[in-house]
C-alpha cells in the first residue's frame, strides 16, 4: 500500500489544533504581562552568590555536565511574584550528611543563617536537603540543598556517588514567605 496524504479538511483541522493552544499561550503573556521582564540584574546577582562555587571536597559537576557552571532562571507561573534563581549541579562519592555538613560551615561563613537545624536533617539517609536565608539590601534570599534531582534531565551521571543542586533564590520583588521558604 502506498502512503496517502490528509485531504484538505484534515490538514486545516490540524493546523488549526496546533495553532490555538499556541494562540492562546500568547495571548496569556500578554494579558498577564511578563514577570520576569528586567530581572537580569537580580539573576546576575544569584548567580555570583560565592556560596554555589563552593562544594564539598572531591564533588564536581556530573560527567554529562561539565562546563555548564551555574544556570539562572524565572519561574512566572503568574500566582505571584516569579522566582528568580541561580542553581548549580554536583556530583559527590560521599553521602547528603557530608554534603549538608560542608554547606553548613560555608553558608554560616557567608551570613546565611539555617531555616531549620542542619543537624536534624543530616543524619538520615532519606534527606531531601537543607535550606538557610539571609536578608540582603531588603531582598529575602534562600540557599538551599537539594538531594531530590530525579526532576533532572538528562539524568546527572554520578557513578557510584549522588547528586545535588545548590541553589540561590529570592522572589522577584525580593518579599520573603512563599517559595522563600524551606519546603521541610
Amino acid at each position: 500500500m502506498s502512503p496517502t496524504s490528509p485531504s484538505a479538511p484534515a490538514r486545516a483541522g490540524l493546523a488549526t489544533a496546533l495553532l490555538v493552544p499556541a494562540a492562546f499561550l500568547g495571548g496569556c503573556s500578554l494579558i498577564g504581562g511578563d514577570g520576569c521582564h528586567g530581572t537580569g540584574g537580580d539573576l546576575k546577582r544569584l548567580a555570583a552568590e560565592p556560596v554555589l562555587g563552593t562544594a564539598p571536597a572531591r564533588a564536581a559537576e556530573p560527567a554529562n555536565y561539565r562546563g555548564t557552571g551555574v544556570t539562572t532562571g524565572c519561574d512566572d507561573d503568574s500566582s505571584g511574584a516569579p522566582w528568580l534563581h541561580a542553581d548549580r549541579l554536583y556530583a559527590f562519592p560521599g553521602g547528603p550528611g557530608d554534603v549538608v555538613a560542608h554547606y553548613t560551615r560555608a553558608a554560616a561563613a557567608a551570613g546565611w543563617r539555617p531555616e531549620r537545624d542542619p543537624s536534624a536533617v543530616a543524619a538520615p539517609a532519606s534527606v531531601e536537603g537543607a535550606c538557610w536565608t539571609r536578608t540582603e539590601h531588603g531582598r529575602h534570599l534562600l540557599l538551599t540543598v537539594d538531594f531530590r534531582t530525579g526532576y533532572i534531565s538528562p539524568a546527572p551521571e554520578v557513578g557510584s556517588g549522588i547528586a545535588f543542586e545548590v541553589s540561590a533564590g529570592s522572589k522577584a520583588d525580593g518579599s520573603g514567605g512563599g517559595e522563600a521558604t524551606c519546603w521541610h
